[in-house]
């Protein structure tokens, strides 16, 4: 499951993607979901259509994976998975969820049998980056195929297919940091050699002084 506080700052500001995990990293199963607590992009209007399948970013995954042995649900994803919309509460970006179960997927994956249903949730914010919309379902895709883990190879993947918008770029990844960092302790940086005090603008703190360049 991916968590708004994590996922867009990760593709921005670091890697590999730290995402909340259930049983297996990245994906959850349909019993172990909960409702989710209320999330920085509660504000976002409730969309009228159903979310689009960006069909030449599933055409890319589906080929990118020939060959991996770690995709071990491939063989049937494309006819598995199903789009949904994530509610506009949630913390999160994106979800991917196996209907079967917590034990059955372990099991499916160990014996590299048809995985079920599984679906996609997308938060209707992404409807305002049209990038970061491709890149969260791309993510999304590559764990419902079968590469659970937050590894290299899933963000270098990730990334080859449909790459994340830089933050610059980026109006929602903008917002959605602003929303991070308005819900943090600190809000301020102090240095104890000058004494020079200036406003957080990242999540990570700062090594130097903006002023005297002493570290902090």
């Amino acid at each position: 499951m991916i968590r708004i506080p994590d996922f867009p700052l990760a593709p921005a500001m670091a890697s590999p993607n730290a995402l909340s995990v259930k049983s297996l990293e990245g994906c959850t199963p349909a019993q172990a979901m909960g409702d989710a607590a209320k999330g920085p992009l509660s504000d976002t209007p409730e969309p009228s259509e159903a979310p689009r399948i960006p069909e030449d970013v599933v055409d890319a995954v589906l080929t990118t994976l020939s060959g991996h042995v770690e995709a071990v649900f491939l063989p049937w994803i494309a006819d598995r998975f199903r789009l949904e919309w994530l509610s506009v509460d949630d913390d999160r970006l994106g979800m991917t969820r196996f209907e079967e179960g917590s034990a059955e997927l372990v099991r499916r994956r160990r014996l590299r049998l048809d995985p079920g249903q599984v679906t996609i949730g997308l938060h209707p914010a992404l409807l305002e980056d049209e990038a970061l919309y491709r890149h969260t379902f791309a993510h999304e895709l590559f764990h419902a195929a079968g590469l659970t883990l937050h590894s290299e190879l899933h963000d270098s993947l990730t990334n080859e297919v449909a790459p994340s918008p830089a933050m610059k770029d980026s109006v929602l990844l903008q917002r959605m940091r602003s929303a991070v960092l308005d819900g943090l302790k600190v809000q301020e940086w102090s240095c104890k050699t000058c004494g020079y005090t200036w406003k957080r603008t990242t999540v990570r703190r700062p090594t130097r002084c903006l002023k005297c360049a002493r570290r902090l």
